[in-house]
């Protein structure tokens, strides 16, 4: 979906080898690991929303390096440089998204080709992927609760691979942040029960998963928030669209993401606040970064849920 907005590390291997896990093994499909009893195991995460759910379940056992973190730039604008493939060249476990949103680090690993490193590919583990380098998919896969703890447990495996000695001190961070997702989706599923059905809005697609989830009813044409989230230009006939819906006086809420902003976003963030519609500011990493996953989560649910309470009270 990025293909137009990301200038992509230049490799002498052009040919990537997309690395992955399926659902069904939750286990990576690179060949067995070198596994060593001494050090902690060196993990770098394309984005840091996959960062911190992978310290949490290393903890000491792991150093984990996140690469795109910055708050103040668009994700799928991230350029690549030489400190970054050195650290992914030189990491046991790397975790990327897929689905388009980080082919420069599938380049680096293809340029590599190192059979001992296990890749974790988030989208192809979730069976959300590129078909003939045509993304088929909506990558914003860690605002989909289901995705999420699939990945959680996945990344358990891998680091079960690694380090098969410390496997009960694994399983025990692993039962730890378990617990605390199921916390972070309690919050979720508070709006679904309260809010069901009510009619919301967004700039971009990545509340998509998150609005399916609580049953929101997102009606924002979907030729809108898929230009945005591709860098294009939105079809004009999506626009006028857009923009009755926010006149129409149904809309309660409408999402902004924070981190892909446009002249066009930015005229229907002006819209929204003119028709009284709530906005709701989101992003695509953590932010503040030193935030865990569930700190961040939980306070863009709080957003929304406090967001919707407030049109419902009428304030």
């Amino acid at each position: 979906m990025e293909q137009g907005r990301r200038r992509v590390l230049t490799l002498a291997v052009l040919v990537v080898v997309v690395g992955g896990i399926t659902a069904e093994a939750l286990t990576s499909t690179a060949p067995p690991p070198l596994t060593s009893s001494t050090g902690p195991i060196r993990v770098v995460a394309a984005e840091n929303f996959w960062g911190s759910l992978a310290s949490q379940l290393g903890g000491s056992q792991t150093t984990v390096l996140s690469i795109v973190t910055d708050p103040n730039t668009d994700p799928h604008e991230y350029e690549a440089n030489a400190s970054t493939a050195i650290a992914i060249t030189e990491a046991q476990l790397v975790i990327v998204n897929g689905v388009g949103y980080d082919d420069w680090a599938l380049q680096i690993l293809a340029a590599d080709g190192n059979p001992n490193q296990v890749v974790l590919n988030v989208g192809d583990l979730n069976g959300v992927s590129v078909n003939g380098g045509i993304v088929t998919g909506n990558p914003h896969l860690w605002y989909n609760p289901a995705y999420v703890n699939r990945t959680v447990a996945a990344i358990y495996s891998d680091l079960v691979s690694l380090r098969p000695s410390d496997r009960s001190y694994f399983l025990a961070n692993y039962v730890t942040l378990n617990a605390s997702l199921a916390d972070l989706y309690q919050q979720a599923d508070n709006i679904r029960a309260t809010f069901a059905g009510t009619e919301v809005a967004s700039t971009e697609s990545i509340f998509v998963y998150l609005a399916n989830y609580t049953d929101l009813d997102l009606v924002s044409p979907p030729a809108f928030m898929e230009a945005i989230a591709e860098g294009n230009d939105p079809p004009a006939q999506s626009v006028v669209e857009f923009e009755d819906q926010i006149e129409s006086g149904l809309v309660k809420v409408l999402v902004y993401n924070e981190q892909t902003v446009t002249p066009i976003t930015t005229n229907m963030k002006a819209l929204a606040a003119q028709y009284n519609v709530t906005v709701v500011g989101i992003t695509e990493t953590i932010q503040p970064p030193n935030y865990s996953f569930e700190q961040w989560m939980g306070a863009e649910y709080l957003a929304v849920y406090n967001a919707l309470n407030a049109q419902a009270l009428g304030q």
